[in-house]
């Protein structure tokens, strides 16, 4: 028999692209093995190198997954939102945590256990193929990552940015945002490269009129020449 919090965590689940595809039933069990967990915007969810045996789901709020290079600058992967999910990796091999990840807002996690999980899999195709599928999206944006890295030059890379998060921010269903709240730190460690840099690279993209830089907002004048950059 689920109880009205169960419940609570089977809505929630719903939300996300991996469980949508689980019947109610399903779903239901699933709620049934795991547990709500809160954090404030700036906690540490977990660190990288961490023992991982569970997989969360974000039902509210936002998180940052980013690892530390040996010369301990850290490096941003992802900004995940409500509906992704994350820790699937450590979840499923049971080795330490690939990354770190921390709250970027105050966020409403469901933490779903590595036994549960893995018992359910194994009864329900429908969620392994959705599991399959979220990791050949980020193995594929992971290689995307290092080819943009390796041949493209900063706006190119940084115009690729900027228009990807626009694109996939939460507020973005009908049409792409036309302004991003990202420090220009942020932008530089999701594209690999220095504050300085990318500074530099945005303040003659301002005089160009490509974007404007205001209170804190980098805010996009000129779409169409940011896609000509990303596009090389």
């Amino acid at each position: 028999m689920s109880t009205d919090g169960d419940f609570k965590k089977e809505k929630l689940l719903g939300k996300s692209f991996i469980f949508e595809a689980l019947d109610d039933h399903a779903r239901q069990e699933l709620a049934n093995f795991s547990f709500i967990k809160r954090y404030t915007a700036g906690d540490t969810i977990f660190t990288m190198g961490e023992p991982g045996q569970s997989m969360m789901a974000i039902a509210e709020g936002s998180v940052r997954v980013s690892m530390f290079t040996p010369s301990d600058r850290e490096v941003t992967l992802n900004d995940l939102q409500a509906g992704d999910v994350f820790g699937e990796i450590a979840m499923l091999d049971g080795q330490e945590r690939s990354a770190s990840v921390k709250a970027l807002t105050n966020c409403t996690l469901v933490v779903l256990e590595r036994r549960a999980l893995l018992d359910l899999l194994n009864r329900n195709p429908a969620l392994s193929i959705r599991l399959i599928e979220l990791l050949c999206r980020r193995v594929r944006r992971s290689d995307e990552r290092m080819i943009e890295i390796a041949f493209l030059d900063l706006p190119a890379r940084l115009a690729k940015l900027v228009l990807r998060l626009t694109v996939t921010a939460p507020a973005s269903e009908d049409k792409p945002l036309s302004k991003l709240s990202q420090s220009q730190s942020e932008l530089a460690g999701m594209i690999g490269n220095s504050r300085e840099n990318v500074n530099r690279c945005l303040r003659r993209w301002q005089k160009a009129e490509l974007v404007d830089l205001k209170d804190g907002w980098l805010i996009i004048r000129d779409r169409a020449r940011l896609e000509a950059l990303a596009d090389g």
